[in-house]
């Protein structure tokens, strides 16, 4: 294991790519987590918001008020930047809590189906086959839908974030299952299970104990590149006024925000937090590649 460790190692700093992919992530959830003290102002308080500050342009004085602010206001006179950092921390929560839930579901079900076989993995892979031919945002968009109207209108706003992340989860949970089957499939066959079936071990303790840490390696490359699918999915939702509610605006809240003011001139409300986005989204992206390409022996 300590081989492989160094290996590893070694590769991520022969890889350009990869060290930048890794240090920019790092930055911006690092930035997420310390929001608090790393923005000038809380942009959601209205206590402390003056809309005289509306419309202020990056690094220029306020007409009104001469306070200046390093990427400009928005309507309401929000600082941009701490308006970013805010969104971008609800951002990483709903991609990371929804990958998290997408991850144990797959790979219960991937494990289930592989290990028992019959028509319990025929359902379940039926189950896939028909979520897998819709995109993945219609289904996020389906489940928040219904979810939505079983819940009463009151507190619609308070469990925004909890459908969103439920949504995002069951609309992506397919790749895992996927994988973990197949894997599961080829372990269950090896001497190793077997030896542990003539033990006495249960179904379960088999899965959990044996064949689950065989599985770890594909799951972590998936879990990463589906950590941007799910970030851009909910950038998607909220921009289509369905995911984020405005009192905890996200990234694709505040992008929507700044479309309705792209052609008036006021450029910046939109530009900074689309930059954001698709900064997080490719660096993600990029390091999930990379674990693919240094984690998968056949590409070596």
């Amino acid at each position: 294991m300590s081989r492989w460790d160094s290996d590893f190692v070694y590769a991520f700093k022969r890889s350009p790519v990869a060290c930048v992919s890794a240090g920019v992530v790092c930055l911006l959830v690092l930035a997420a987590v310390f929001a608090p003290w790393i923005a000038p102002l809380n942009p959601f308080d209205m206590a402390a918001l003056n809309l005289m500050n509306g419309f202020t342009p990056p690094l220029a004085p306020n007409a009104f008020t001469g306070e200046t602010f390093l990427l400009g206001t928005d309507d309401q006179g929000r600082d941009l930047f701490s308006a970013i950092l805010y969104g971008l921390r609800v951002s990483l929560f709903v991609g990371f809590a929804a990958v998290a839930l997408a991850m144990f579901l797959g790979v219960f079900l991937g494990l289930l189906a592989g290990y028992r076989g019959g028509w319990v993995d025929t359902l379940i892979m039926r189950m896939a086959d028909v979520q897998v031919t819709f995109p993945s945002i219609l289904i996020a968009m389906l489940i928040y839908g219904v979810a939505q109207g079983l819940i009463a209108p009151d507190n619609r706003g308070d469990l925004a974030i909890g459908i969103l992340i439920l949504s995002i989860g069951l609309s992506e949970w397919v790749q895992f299952a996927r994988t973990v089957r197949g894997t599961t499939l080829v372990e269950k066959e090896k001497e190793y299970v077997q030896a542990a079936r003539l033990m006495g071990l249960n179904p379960l303790a088999v899965m959990v104990r044996h064949i689950l840490p065989n599985v770890t390696t594909p799951v972590l490359v998936i879990a990463t590149i589906t950590l941007a699918l799910a970030i851009i999915a909910e950038a998607t939702l909220s921009f289509l006024g369905v995911g984020a509610p405005p009192t905890e605006p996200s990234l694709g809240t505040l992008i929507r925000i700044g479309q309705d003011f792209l052609f008036s001139g006021e450029w910046w409300i939109l530009l900074f937090p689309a930059l954001t986005l698709l900064l997080l989204a490719l660096s993600v992206n990029l390091l999930g590649d990379w674990l693919r390409d240094t984690l998968n022996p056949r590409l070596k």
